[in-house]
C-alpha cells in the first residue's frame, strides 16, 4: 500500500495519529484542567475552535472561564483573559480567591483566618509563575481585541468575558453579537488559537423552571450556535429550586461538539470561593 509523501499534510497528520497512539498528548489541544470535560472533548479544546460558554445570570460563567484559563496556564499553555465586565485587578482578585479557596469579601476586608492566609500565600506563589495575561476589553470590538491578542507570543487560549461586551453600538444588538461571534471564529482560525467566550443565555430558562439550557437559548439570530465549534452551558438546579439539598451541584452541558459527543459532566461550585471542581476527579 502506498503512503503519502513525507512532506505532505497527510503524512504529518498520520505522524500525529501515531504519536497519539503511543500516548503523546495532542499537539493542537489545550486541556481545560477538568478531567471529565477533557475526556469528552478528546483531550481538551482544539486550536482553531470557537468555544462558547453560556449560562444564566450569576450561574458562574466568568468563574469557570477564568478557572479554565488558570488551569491551562498552570499546565504550561499560554493563555489570556480579556474582560469587558470587570477590571483586570478584579480578575486577579478572583484568580487568587479561586486558587486560595478564599472569599472575595475576606480578601477585601482582610478577615481571612491564618489557615486561609497560608493557602493564599501558596496560591500566589503558584500563580506567579503561571498566570494568564489579563487584558481589558476596550472600544473597537473584536478587531481591536484581536490586535492585542496577536501581540502575545505563543498564545494558545484566549478567554473573552463576555460576548456581550464586544458590540460597538453601530447596529442592533443581536446583529452585533452575531457579527462578533463570526469574527471570533475567524480569529480562532487565523491565529490558530482556542477562543473561549462567555455568553448570557437569552432564552426563558427561568420561566421554564428547572428546564436545562438549549441551543436556542444562545440567541443572536441563531448565529452563535452556528459559528461555535463547541457550545457549553452551565446548569445549577439550586438557582431554580432552592432549598432542595442541591446546593453546589452543577451540570456542564456540551450542547454542541463538532468533533465528538454531546453529554454533560458533573461539577461542584463553591460559591463562596467562586471555585468549580470536577465531581469525578476532585482537585488537590
Amino acid at each position: 500500500m502506498s503512503h503519502p509523501p513525507a512532506d505532505s499534510p497527510l503524512h504529518e497528520l498520520l505522524q500525529r495519529v501515531d504519536a497519539r497512539s503511543d500516548g503523546a498528548p495532542p499537539t493542537d489541544t489545550v486541556a481545560t484542567g477538568f478531567p471529565s470535560l477533557d475526556s469528552l472533548l478528546g483531550g481538551g479544546l482544539r486550536r482553531g475552535d470557537l468555544v462558547i460558554l453560556g449560562g444564566d445570570v450569576a450561574a458562574g460563567k466568568s468563574a469557570l472561564a477564568l478557572a479554565i484559563a488558570l488551569r491551562a496556564a498552570e499546565r504550561g499553555s499560554v493563555a489570556a483573559v480579556s474582560c469587558g465586565e470587570t477590571s483586570p485587578e478584579r480578575v486577579l482578585e478572583r484568580a487568587l480567591a479561586i486558587e486560595g479557596r478564599a472569599s472575595i469579601d475576606d480578601l477585601r476586608a482582610g478577615t481571612a483566618d491564618a489557615d486561609t492566609r497560608a493557602e493564599l500565600g501558596k496560591a500566589a506563589h503558584r500563580l506567579r509563575g503561571a498566570l494568564p495575561h489579563v487584558l481589558a476589553i476596550g472600544d473597537g470590538g473584536v478587531q481591536t481585541l484581536a490586535g492585542e491578542l496577536r501581540g502575545i507570543r505563543d498564545l494558545e487560549l484566549a478567554v473573552v468575558d463576555s460576548l456581550a461586551s464586544l458590540p460597538t453600538g453601530a447596529a442592533p444588538r443581536d446583529e452585533e453579537i452575531a457579527t462578533a461571534a463570526r469574527e471570533l471564529k475567524r480569529l480562532a482560525v487565523d491565529a490558530g488559537i482556542v477562543v473561549l467566550a462567555t455568553a448570557h443565555l437569552v432564552g426563558s430558562t427561568a420561566a421554564r423552571g428547572a428546564a436545562r439550557p438549549t441551543l436556542d437559548d444562545f440567541g443572536a439570530l441563531g448565529v452563535v450556535k452556528q459559528q461555535a465549534d463547541v457550545l457549553l452551558a452551565i446548569y445549577r438546579e439550586e438557582m431554580y429550586q432552592p432549598g432542595m439539598g442541591n446546593e453546589g451541584g452543577t451540570e456542564l452541558h456540551i450542547l454542541k461538539n463538532r468533533n465528538g459527543p454531546t453529554a454533560y459532566v458533573d461539577l461542584y461550585f463553591y460559591k463562596r470561593w467562586l471555585r468549580f471542581e470536577d465531581m469525578l476527579d476532585p482537585d488537590r
